[in-house]
């Protein structure tokens, strides 16, 4: 597949924010964050903006941007509509919270409420990102169980990564966060290498043979191409990426994404002061280059079952 860089900052960014706004719902009714409204406003304009931010950006990847209120109509079957409702139902008990928590100091009783409320909603908007990929059978790389793990934990490794930056301009040595940060980069990593793993070793059902029904005759070739140039169907989903490109990608993404954010935080948790915010801040846009890098694979390495009547053997 095309990897188009509207969706990848879309999926990467409201990720991040939808996860970041997941665990200052929890973690702040339960007394665990500073009632500084200045911290208040800060982390959760953080959220907002990723958020906010990504949802945008989806739009331009649209045909006609002008249409894309239609997408929420559609949310007993698609689940890119539930996405939307979710995304968009989220931001109303999160503005709640966070007028308690700025204006009023208070992250208990119905304010907490809101929060725990605005934490199920995002976590349940990053579940529908990844069912988006995952519920499409005709592409073998995304109908993988893996998938929807996946997005969970690298949305929940970027939100703690941003958590315990900004948290250390109010909080001199955070702990919590920081361990956090460290157990989600672990797991999203294992995650991940699962993911490639079952990908590589899971060969496709999908035939020639069984596209075009003719299998019982036997082996079945293309004789004509179905058009004599270039498509929407070659352009978006004939895109190609070499193995051996995709290993070294893999490896970028390793060591970005995972290895260097997890060696920064654990640097950052046992050595508190300036140092430690600087190593969470770098650690933060390591992991925003490597998210950036695993989600454009993520991408073109998916192969779509319609490239079978354009001449290849699988996908």
């Amino acid at each position: 597949m095309y990897p188009t860089l509207s969706i990848i900052f879309f999926t990467t960014a409201s990720g991040a924010g939808f996860a970041l706004l997941l665990l200052v719902g929890i973690a702040a009714p339960l007394g665990a964050l500073p009632l500084d409204p200045g911290f208040a406003a800060a982390i959760l304009g953080a959220a907002f903006v990723l958020a906010v931010g990504g949802l945008f950006s989806s739009v331009f990847h649209l045909g006609r941007p002008e249409r894309a209120w239609r997408a929420f109509s559609q949310w007993r079957t698609s689940w890119l509509s539930r996405e939307g409702v979710f995304s968009v139902a989220t931001f109303f008990p999160a503005l709640a919270f966070a007028i308690g928590w700025i204006f009023f100091g208070d992250t208990t009783r119905a304010f907490g409420l809101c929060g725990l409320l605005a934490a199920a909603l995002a976590a349940a908007t990053i579940c529908c990102t990844g069912m988006i990929y995952a519920s499409l059978r005709p592409i073998r790389q995304w109908h993988n169980p893996w998938v929807v793990p996946n997005y969970v934990a690298l949305g929940l490794m970027a939100g703690a990564l941003v958590l315990d930056f900004v948290l250390r301009f109010w909080v001199p040595n955070p702990r919590w966060p920081a361990a956090l940060a460290i157990v989600m980069a672990l797991l999203a990593w294992w995650l991940k290498e699962t993911y490639w793993r079952s990908i590589d070793t899971r060969s496709s059902i999908s035939t020639v043979e069984s596209a075009t029904a003719l299998g019982r005759r036997g082996r079945v070739r293309l004789l004509e191409p179905p058009n004599t140039e270039e498509n929407y169907l070659l352009r978006e989903m004939g895109f190609h990426i070499a193995r051996k490109h995709a290993r070294r990608l893999r490896r970028i993404a390793e060591l970005t994404a995972f290895l260097l954010p997890l060696l920064l935080t654990i640097f950052a948790l046992v050595r508190p002061g300036e140092w430690a915010t600087l190593a969470a801040g770098i650690a933060i846009v390591s992991a925003a280059l490597g998210l950036v890098v695993e989600r454009w694979l993520f991408f073109a390495e998916a192969t779509h079952t319609v490239m079978l009547y354009y001449g290849a053997e699988t996908v």
